[in-house]
């Protein structure tokens, strides 16, 4: 068991345990953010594929007293390819105050195409994060001066590269780079969590354990098929964002929990994307919010949710 140990880089960023909670887009608001913060980790606001400077203000505004400026740290996640389609939310998150920002799912490239933004941070007072898949990506993004990588095992729930399993992909990156390295991917009870500090870990990034808080951005409905869950109802697809046209990069699939619509059109992108009666159907089921058709983002340890809680238990239980 993890027994509340504190690593040196939680110390850093003066956390009491060293748990970050995945900033989830859709989920990990303002208010679930600071709830972890509160409980001594690291809550994070996720803007993702619908991300906005609407979005981020909003929930900026539901951090509450005490979160950020001398008050408990925060951190903003984002995706490479959303802040390049809108420079003013990256101008936002650094404007925030955070303690760290994350900037995931972009392509670094021999010449680091994607590594400006780590200077931006620097400038802003904060650390920067990448979440790598590969150790060959984790060794560009050091080069380029991140501060911090996210070991991002293909366990992990929503988008991701899904390649490496956790554990030998922490190990492999702890190997090849001085940076700290973070585990993330199916971390759900405090033995996982001790599992992998145990391994070198300087924490765990944890979603899927935190989106049926009670504190969470997740429906009511969402939380339901959540707590009904298990690891074997998972699948990395790209249905969802075929269907709905999201704009994420094809290398970036998603692990969520499968409905009949998935499975229907699981390895039929193609002809999802010529069906346009197929996918409007779909975009009217997710405007409804019918969980019975539309899936949501699950990693591999959903099965470990058996109720709703609020995100202090859930640090609690990971301790």
């Amino acid at each position: 068991m993890s027994n509340g140990r504190l690593t040196d880089w939680a110390r850093s960023l003066g956390l009491s345990t060293p748990i970050v909670c995945a900033p989830m887009g859709g989920v990990a608001g303002g208010r679930l953010a600071a709830a972890v913060s509160r409980a001594g980790g690291l809550g994070m606001i996720g803007m993702g594929s619908a991300g906005s400077v609407t979005a981020l203000e909003r929930e900026l505004g539901a951090l509450g007293e005490g979160i950020g400026a001398g008050g408990a740290p925060f951190g903003i996640g984002l995706v490479a390819w959303g802040i390049a389609r809108d420079p003013e939310l990256f101008e936002r998150a650094l404007a925030a105050g955070p303690a760290l920002v994350s900037v995931s799912f972009g392509e670094w490239g021999d010449a680091h195409a994607d590594a400006s933004w780590v200077e931006r941070v620097h400038a802003s007072g904060a650390i920067a994060v990448t979440q790598s898949a590969t150790v060959d990506e984790a060794m560009r993004a050091a080069a380029a001066g991140v501060d911090a990588i996210v070991a991002r095992g293909r366990e992990g729930g929503g988008h991701g590269d899904h390649q490496h399993p956790r554990d030998a992909l922490l190990a492999e990156i702890i190997a090849a780079v001085d940076a700290p390295v973070l585990a993330a991917g199916a971390i759900s009870t405090s033995s996982d969590v001790a599992r992998v500090l145990d391994a070198g870990a300087a924490g765990a990034w944890i979603g899927t354990a935190f989106a049926a808080c009670e504190e969470a951005l997740t429906p009511p409905p969402a939380r339901d098929a959540l707590l009904r869950g298990s690891a074997a109802d998972t699948l990395v697809t790209r249905v969802f964002d075929v269907a709905l046209e999201r704009p994420w990069p094809e290398r970036f699939p998603e692990r969520l929990l499968r409905t009949p619509f998935i499975d229907q059109w699981h390895g039929r992108e193609d002809e999802l994307a010529g069906d346009a009666e197929a996918r409007s159907a779909f975009a009217a089921a997710a405007a409804a919010g019918d969980y019975s058709i539309v899936p949501v983002d699950a990693g591999e340890g959903v099965g470990h949710l058996t109720r709703v809680r609020s995100a202090s238990e859930v640090i609690a239980s990971l301790r």
